[in-house]
């Protein structure tokens, strides 16, 4: 039921919001210049590895060793606007019509995170990530990694089709009042580094 949830819901997504993201990929374009997507590759369920796509939200600026900036100092002024109204987030519809994501879930982090996690926060990749979650509706960027991972572990073991729904409802109103964008100090999340329960 929730796959097909997730079929009929990406597909709908990607058809009544292609305008949108029409608008988006030309801004992005004209702002930033080519690619328009963000391609990078995070873990899925079981921590199986798939290629995410968002729009690009950051130029490509490095120091002189070639290392890149900080994201406060690559995030553009087009970036905080897509991501404040999570539009950056719209072509991952792409992913859930793949199956590599469900529309609830834990979002997906990085794959230098997976050794790093705690038997209980791995827990995490027992369900598909999605673009939406239990701890993006209670403070997504702007709680600490221990209360994320704990939120994230609570939806797999209380996951179910109206806690999925009460989540799709919580996220509309979050992007319209544009909570936690940001972590404090950070243009989105500071790293995970481990060893916090």
């Amino acid at each position: 039921m929730k796959r097909l949830i997730d079929i009929v819901g990406a597909l709908i997504g990607l058809i009544l919001l292609s305008p949108v993201m029409l608008v988006a990929a030309v801004l992005i374009a004209r702002n930033m210049g080519r690619p328009v997507l963000f391609r990078q590759v995070r873990p899925g369920l079981s921590g199986r590895p798939f290629t995410m796509v968002k729009f690009r939200t950051m130029r490509d600026a490095h120091d002189a060793n070639g290392t890149p900036l900080a994201d406060a100092d690559r995030l553009t002024r087009l970036g905080v606007t897509l991501r404040a109204t999570s539009i950056d987030e719209l072509p991952a519809l792409w992913n859930v019509l793949r199956g590599d994501m469900s529309l609830v879930g834990p979002r997906p982090l990085l794959m230098d995170y997976l050794p790093l996690y705690t038997p209980e926060q791995a827990r995490r990749n027992d369900v598909r990530p999605g673009i939406t979650g239990w701890a993006q509706v209670n403070g997504r960027n702007a709680i600490s990694w221990p209360e994320r991972f704990a939120l994230d572990t609570w939806y797999v073991d209380n996951r179910s089709l109206w806690l999925d729904i009460r989540i799709l409802v919580l996220t509309v109103l979050k992007v319209v009042r544009r909570d936690g964008i940001s972590a404090a100090g950070e243009a989105t999340m500071p790293r995970f580094t481990g060893g916090e329960t």
